[in-house]
């Protein structure tokens, strides 16, 4: 069987107008993984109140961060899948999980070079119902209605990989290393605490208190929250952190359930307040940089710091299309080349 590699991102809209981003918003938001409401709620929520509100004031902050390329999480996709595909011998496609970059047409380029094994790779360290999970299941949709004889697997969670890790904080040390802080704080994107209690396989162990996360069980191959703070403890631990000068926190909140805690804004603000002057985040929820990172953090969170009296705040990129996360990507795919042939 001929294989391939499909790499899936969240996506982007077309462009940084409202035109454009309102259907992307609607899309996205209407995904029953992202705002897990019943249909009439999330209908309501979505096209009665937030694409009547929210598409002017989403575009003005895409506007702040788009390039003359286009989105940069698309255009830095598209140079990961480039270099990866200059170090391996299968056939890379890239696909989005919204927008128009869809995951049927990522799935008929490989087809159509007659590939009929494809590695499906969510670009996502954690799992969450809302990223791996939702590209999966829409995956598997589109192969049993236009693809029935296409074999698909997947790459799992990868915020534990010691590779992994390694490139991480290799890129970390890499971007601080001429900028000294006091703090650096880990924010990753938030998530309702349903979420994590309705993937709980073991129906009991999360409590989303400051014991469950640590305490070994099934549970956490699908736990958000543990797979997070597990990847700050990780590179903590690799970097030789000092007990006291690292933390965590979830950002992006929507709505007014509870979403995992701390926020990151309200994180922000309260080492301003208690005279941190130089402080560092880093977004290891993404690989690739988006409106999360570029607008939200390194614009609003750096007016939040200054606000507070900070003085120096210094956001770490992602991986985006790094040698070592390209050359680690592509271990990982040629890894399962080779060991697809010696199951086959």
């Amino acid at each position: 069987m001929k294989k391939g590699v499909l790499l899936v991102n969240l996506g982007s809209p077309e462009s940084p107008t409202p035109e454009d981003v309102k259907p992307y918003l609607s899309e996205f938001l209407m995904d029953e993984r992202v705002i897990d409401v019943p249909l009439w709620a999330r209908t309501l929520i979505v096209k009665g109140i937030i694409l009547n509100t929210r598409p002017k004031a989403s575009a003005e902050a895409y506007k702040k961060i788009w390039w003359d390329e286009g989105s940069p999480l698309i255009v830095i996709s598209e140079r990961l899948q480039k270099k990866i595909q200059q170090q391996t011998e299968l056939p890379v496609a890239l696909a989005m999980r919204y927008g128009s970059m869809t995951i049927k047409k990522g799935l008929q380029e490989l087809v159509d070079k007659g590939v009929e094994d494809v590695f499906l790779m969510p670009l996502y360290p954690q799992f969450a119902m809302a990223t791996t999970e939702t590209i999966l299941v829409l995956a598997e949709e589109i192969r049993k209605e236009h693809f029935p004889n296409l074999k698909i697997s997947d790459l799992k969670a990868f915020y534990n990989r010691e590779d992994y890790i390694d490139v991480l904080s290799n890129s970390i040390a890499r971007h601080l290393e001429n900028n000294p802080y006091e703090h650096l704080l880990f924010s990753y994107h938030g998530v309702p605490e349903r979420h994590i209690r309705k993937r709980d396989i073991t129906k009991s162990h999360c409590k989303i208190d400051k014991s469950c996360c640590i305490t070994p069980s099934p549970a956490h191959e699908f736990c958000y929250r543990h797979q997070c703070l597990e990847v700050t403890r990780l590179v903590a631990e690799k970097l030789n952190l000092a007990p006291g000068t690292y933390s965590s926190s979830f950002q992006s909140r929507l709505g007014f359930d509870p979403w995992l805690q701390p926020p990151t804004d309200l994180t922000i603000e309260r080492f301003g307040k208690q005279g941190v002057k130089k402080m560092a985040v880093v977004t290891p929820a993404f690989v690739s940089d988006c409106l999360e990172t570029l607008e939200e953090i390194a614009m609003e969170g750096e007016e939040i710091f200054h606000e507070m009296g900070g003085k120096d705040f210094t956001t770490v990129p992602c991986l985006n299309d790094d040698a070592e996360f390209v050359a680690l990507l592509s271990n990982w795919i040629n890894d399962w080349a080779i060991s697809e042939t010696v199951t086959a």
